[in-house]
């Protein structure tokens, strides 16, 4: 199945802004009493606003002509009062949409990182993890910045622009009917120009996650960077994304901003419009002096808004981009489903591969009509010279991915029909490069192991001690306070191979999976993880990946790994052979 964001983004015909709007809006389906009193704030503060001018229109032609300036103060303060409501109104509105906003981001991000969680490897394959990043932290916080700060104001202009209209048609057809005609004008050219505008953010924003994945690739490796002074080849990669990012950013600025001048335009042309239009009804007697002050202001209140609206729908736009690249993550569903099992099938085997083939996303199979047995309590090897597909078929067995093809049984049922908390628990896995997190040694090797989450450190040593792991322990200086920071040389790369070995055999796995875990680490300690392995359970199936022939000449049968095809290699003289063979071949 593929997973990589870029492609689908192209590939995929874009959902319509009513349904983006409409499936964003559920991740505030539950602050509905919020939304309603910021509604009810909105339109009480717009309503007031409205008021105003014709009061204002009204105290000229009624008290100001006519010199009762009792009346003019009396108005004055009607007016005083109604603004400072209309103040409290508006700081309520924002108070109340910055909560909404703010917790629209923490549920929404929660959701994409729980997203993240749940696929499988090779979307992390597919995908830069810069770009995922980005997603998480830029994307979703443009959505905020909308949510918080201009989606009640977008709504507010709305109410306001509304109000004012009827008030202008309501007060003189015709003068309203010319007032509203650069609207029309308005309106044609944002429906023309908003795809394009949301294009340009699309890409921007594109851009800056293929930045910050560039950053990212840089910062991981900058070890090997120095090592082989290679700063002018990240520098010039960097150089030539930064260079696509301003290019999109421009670009994007430039559609952003193209509505404003336009709407400023149109805005003064109907105040014009009115003005002519106000005077020449003023000088045939069918409109006084208030009236076309109060009209004005009408008209200023219809059309500002729409100059707020032009830069309030590039937010819009913004968001909308951002949603788009949110939701192909939340739109995505792993292809390690959970199948239902079939009665299991008695055996004594483990783990059985049944005409197994795979491939990754569609390409060349890697591994061809694959059939193993692993036996409960013995040892197996798997060797075969580099890309042979040793570690593929160890994946297969650990589930990172399904078979393209054929079975893979673990005690007797589809391994597909165990839940993800099962399967681990029966299968430990040690790779070549463990990951380890931020924290101590203890987090670490307890990392999934909810056995022992509430164990003290006394009790956790005890642990160890029985578990034949209490020498690796003592290699570290502070024992399981020792403090790892992930991917730091605060530790070396054998002594993150020790954490991850008592991790796994701590769990006490039915299967347990080396995929070279031993080549990190000095030929002493190699012995004394030999020893260990040696103590485990008897019932523990080992499975050896190694390229160092010393580490499986104790197993009990070894199987050759070369070109897609595993066959039995037989004694360890004829496995040296093979492999010595399939090196030349390779």
């Amino acid at each position: 199945m593929k997973y990589n964001l870029n492609q689908l983004s192209e590939g995929t015909e874009k959902q319509s802004t009513y349904n983006a709007l409409k499936r964003l809006l559920k991740f505030i389906s539950d602050e509905q009493r919020n939304l309603w009193l910021a509604l009810i704030a909105i339109l009480v503060n717009s309503g007031l606003l409205l008021l105003g001018p014709l009061l204002v229109g009204h105290t000229i032609d009624t008290y100001i002509r006519t010199k009762q300036f009792h009346g003019v103060l009396v108005f004055g303060g009607i007016l005083l009062v109604m603004y400072m409501i209309a103040m409290v109104t508006g700081y309520t509105q924002t108070k109340l949409m910055g909560g909404i906003g703010q917790r629209m981001l923490f549920t929404l991000r929660n959701a994409i990182f729980n997203k993240l969680q749940e696929l499988p490897v090779s979307f992390f394959n597919q995908n830069k993890a810069g770009d995922l990043i980005s997603r998480v932290n830029s994307d979703t916080d443009k959505i905020n910045q909308f949510f918080s700060q201009s989606l009640m104001q977008f709504v507010s202009s709305i109410v306001t622009m509304i109000g004012a209209g009827i008030f202008l048609l309501s007060i003189n057809l015709e003068l309203g009917a010319a007032a509203l005609s650069p609207a029309v004008i308005i309106v044609l050219f944002t429906v023309a120009l908003t795809p394009w505008v949301k294009a340009k953010n699309a890409k921007s924003l594109k851009s800056t996650g293929g930045l910050s994945a560039e950053i990212q690739e840089s910062l991981n490796n900058f070890k090997v960077i120095i090592a082989f002074n290679r700063r002018d080849y990240f520098r010039k990669r960097f150089d030539e994304a930064n260079k696509e990012n301003y290019k999109m950013a421009i670009g994007a600025g430039l559609a952003n901003n193209i509505f404003v001048p336009v709407y400023g335009l149109l805005s003064s042309a109907a105040q014009l419009i009115v003005l002519l239009f106000g005077i020449y009804l003023i000088s045939i007697g069918q409109f006084s002096l208030g009236l076309l002050v109060s009209y004005i202001s009408y008209c200023t209140n219809f059309y500002n808004p729409l100059r707020q609206l032009a830069a309030l729908w590039t937010s819009f736009q913004v968001a909308m981009a951002s949603w788009d690249r949110i939701s192909q993550i939340l739109l995505l569903d792993t292809n390690l489903q959970q199948v239902e099992g079939d009665k299991a099938i008695t055996s004594d085997a483990l783990l059985e591969f049944k005409n197994v083939h795979f491939a990754y996303d569609d390409s060349k199979e890697i591994l061809h009509n694959i059939n193993l047995r692993f036996e409960k309590g013995k040892t197996y090897a798997l060797i075969g010279p580099t890309g042979g597909g040793k570690t593929t078929t160890a994946s297969l067995i650990s589930r990172l991915y399904d078979a393209t093809k054929g079975t893979v049984l673990l005690n007797g049922k589809d391994i597909r029909s165990f839940s993800a908390e099962e399967r681990t628990q029966k299968i430990g896995f040690i790779l070549q490069e463990p990951f380890l997190f931020t924290g101590t040694v203890k987090d670490n090797i307890l990392y999934g192991n909810s056995q022992y989450k509430d164990v003290s450190d006394d009790e956790l040593k005890k642990i160890i001690q029985d578990a034949n792991l209490d020498a690796l322990l003592a290699i570290f200086d502070e024992g399981l306070n020792t403090q790892i920071t992930s991917g730091s040389d605060s530790i070396s790369l054998g002594q993150k191979q020790l954490i991850a070995f008592m991790r796994a055999v701590l769990r006490n796995p039915e299967l347990l999976i080396l995929d070279e875990a031993t080549a990190n680490i000095d030929t002493i300690t190699e012995q004394l993880l030999s020893s260990i392995l040696n103590k485990l359970s008897k019932e523990t199936t080992l499975v050896i990946i190694a390229h160092r022939l010393n580490t499986i000449e104790n197993a009990d049968e070894i199987y050759f790994v070369n070109e897609g095809e595993v066959q039995k290699a037989g004694t360890l003289n004829d496995a040296l052979n093979m492999l010595l063979k399939g090196k030349r071949v390779s």
